[in-house]
C-alpha cells in the first residue's frame, strides 16, 4: 500500500485504466471464446447428427447396423455407432468386444436427446473402451436412439479450438487502447500535479509566480481560474497589508505631529503668559505707579490675550482639520465673491502699511467651489494677505486668477517683497516653523498661518505650492476643484 502511495497519479490512473481495459477485454475474451467453441462443437453434431439420420434411414429400410457403410463421411473415419433402447440399453455398438451391459440412460447425449429428440457430449470418458469421445445422439419415432462418437484426437480438438486470430485481434486493440489511455492518464496527470504542487506552494505561502498556461481543456480551464482566483487574492491580502501600514504610518504620523503639536503649543504659550504675569504682578506689588506707567502695563496684557486667542482659534481649526473635519459643513461657496470681502477686508490694514493690496479675479462669471466650506477658504487668502503684510517687506500684493478650466480653478497670491531664502521654502507650511523667530512673534504671529492654509486647501482636495519670483517677493499657487458648471469656462491672466 505505501508503494502504491509513492507512484504519481499519472501513473496510478494509468494502472487502474490498464487494470479495468484487461478485465474488460477478457471478460470479452472468455465469453466469445465460449462462445465461438459452442459453435464449432454445435457445427461438429450437426455433421455427426446428418450420419445419425443417415443411419436411422438405412435402419428403417432393413439394413442391419454392421452392413451400413459409412466410409464417404469425411473427416470422420473412426466413427462409433452404438444402438441404444430407450431404456438405455445397449443394443448394438460397433466396437467390437468393448459392449457392456450397463444402464446409459444418465449418459447427457442420450438425456437431451430423449427429451429433445437429439443430443451431444463433448469430451466425455468412455468406460467401455477407456478413450475420450464427443458423443451425438438421435431419438427415432420408433423409439431407440442411435449415438455416433469420434474419438476426440488431435484433428478434433483442433477443430473445437476457438479462432486465435480473434484472441490475437482483442490483444492488439487492448495494447492500444492502454497505449492511447497512457497519452490521457498522462495528460491529467501533468494538470493534477501542477495542481498539487500550486496547493503545496499554497500552504507554504509561496507567492504564485506560475504563468505557464494550462490546456485548453475543462480541467485545464478549472485550474487556470483556480490559479487566477488565488492570485488576485493575494493581490488582495497584499494590498490590504499595503494599505494597513500606510494607515499604521499615516495613524503614527498622527500622534507624531499631534505631539510636536502640543509641545510647540506648550512653548509659544509661555511668552505670552509670561508677559502677562510679570505686567499683572507689577501692577499688584506698585499701586502708586502713574496712570500712564499703569494703561501701559494693561494695554500689554491685552497684547498678550489677544495672541492667546488668535493662538487658540488657529490651534482649534488645525485640529478640527486633523480629524478629518467630519464636523465641517461643505456647501457650494461662491469664491469670487469670497476673494472679493477678503481684500476688502484687509484692505485698510494693508494700507496703513503703505502696501497696495490688489484683486484681479474677474468678477464674471462666478466661480464656485461646490463642496466647500466658505470659513476655511477665507482663512485661506486671509492668512496668505495677513502672511504678506507682516513678513514680505513689499509695497504690493496682488491676487491674480491663472485659469478655470477642467474642473480646476489656480489662484496665485504674490508680493513684491524680499522673498525667502531658498532653503526655507521646502518647510513654510510646517506648523511653528519661523524663519526669523523674534520678528514673527513681535508681529503677533501665531506660527499657525501656512499650516492652516495648506490644511484648507488639502481638505477641498486642491493643492498648493509656494515659490521666489524672479522679481523678488514669493508665489503662492492654489489650485481648488471648481464646480461641474465652471469646469468649461476657462481664464487667462
Amino acid at each position: 500500500m505505501a508503494s502504491w502511495n509513492r507512484l504519481t497519479y499519472h501513473r496510478r490512473l494509468f494502472l487502474w485504466l490498464l487494470g479495468y481495459s484487461a478485465l474488460l477485454t477478457g471478460c470479452f475474451t472468455v465469453f466469445q471464446y465460449h462462445r465461438e467453441k459452442e459453435f464449432k462443437a454445435a457445427e461438429v453434431n450437426s455433421r455427426l447428427q446428418l450420419i445419425n439420420t443417415y443411419i436411422l434411414t438405412e435402419l428403417d429400410e432393413g439394413r442391419a447396423p454392421a452392413e451400413i457403410n459409412l466410409d464417404e463421411f469425411h473427416p470422420f473415419r473412426d466413427i462409433r455407432v452404438s444402438i441404444i433402447s430407450d431404456k438405455g440399453g445397449i443394443l448394438y455398438d460397433n466396437a467390437a468386444g468393448s459392449i457392456r451391459r450397463t444402464d446409459h440412460s444418465d449418459r447427457e447425449e442420450i438425456r437431451q436427446a430423449l427429451r429433445h429428440g437429439s443430443g451431444y457430449a463433448v469430451r466425455r470418458h468412455s468406460e467401455s473402451t477407456g478413450s475420450y469421445y464427443f458423443y451425438s445422439a438421435t431419438r427415432s419415432p420408433r423409439g431407440y436412439l442411435v449415438r455416433t462418437a469420434v474419438p476426440y484426437t488431435v484433428s478434433l480438438t483442433a477443430l473445437l479450438q476457438a479462432d486465435y486470430g480473434f484472441l490475437w485481434t482483442m490483444a492488439a486493440i487492448t495494447l492500444l487502447m492502454c497505449t492511447l489511455g497512457y497519452f490521457a492518464t498522462r495528460r491529467v496527470g501533468q494538470h493534477i500535479v501542477r495542481l498539487s504542487r500550486f496547493a503545496e506552494d499554497v500552504e507554504r505561502g509561496i507567492k504564485i509566480s506560475d504563468t505557464q498556461p494550462f490546456p485548453r481543456d475543462e480541467l485545464g480551464n478549472i485550474s487556470s481560474q483556480i490559479v487566477r482566483l488565488y492570485a488576485r487574492l493575494q493581490q488582495a491580502l497584499a494590498d490590504r497589508d499595503s494599505q494597513h501600514r500606510a494607515a499604521l504610518r499615516e495613524q503614527q504620523e498622527k500622534q507624531r505631529i499631534k505631539k510636536q503639536l502640543t509641545n510647540n503649543i506648550n512653548h509659544e504659550l509661555k511668552t505670552p503668559v509670561a508677559s502677562i504675569q510679570i505686567c499683572v504682578e507689577t501692577l499688584l506689588a506698585h499701586p502708586e505707579l502713574d496712570e500712564r506707567k499703569r494703561t501701559e502695563f494693561l494695554r500689554r496684557c491685552l497684547a498678550g490675550t489677544e495672541r492667546l486667542r488668535r493662538l487658540l482659534a488657529d490651534v482649534s481649526l488645525v485640529t478640527r482639520m486633523d480629524d478629518g473635519g467630519a464636523a465641517i459643513v461643505r456647501g457650494p461657496v461662491n469664491l469670487t465673491d469670497l476673494i472679493a470681502e477678503t481684500v476688502a477686508e484687509k484692505a485698510p490694514i494693508a494700507l496703513r502699511r503703505s502696501i497696495a493690496l490688489e484683486n484681479h479675479v474677474p468678477a464674471l462669471p462666478a466661480l464656485t467651489v461646490a463642496q466647500g466650506n466658505a470659513p476655511l477658504l477665507e482663512s485661506v487668502f486671509s492668512n496668505l494677505i495677513d502672511n504678506a503684510i507682516a513678513y514680505s517687506g513689499g509695497t504690493r500684493i496682488r491676487l491674480d486668477l491663472v485659469s478655470a478650466a477642467d474642473g480646476q480653478v489656480v489662484l496665485t497670491v504674490s508680493d513684491n517683497g524680499t522673498g525667502v531664502p531658498p532653503e526655507h521654502l521646502p518647510r513654510l507650511f510646517e506648523r511653528f516653523y519661523r524663519i526669523d523667530k523674534g520678528r514673527s512673534r513681535s508681529a503677533g504671529g501665531t506660527g499657525l498661518g501656512l499650516a492652516i492654509v495648506k490644511n484648507a486647501v488639502a481638505f477641498h482636495g486642491g493643492n498648493i505650492t509656494v515659490e521666489n519670483r524672479d522679481g523678488g517677493g514669493l508665489l503662492f499657487r492654489i489650485t481648488l476643484p471648481g464646480s461641474p458648471q465652471e469646469a468649461s469656462a476657462a481664464f487667462h491672466v
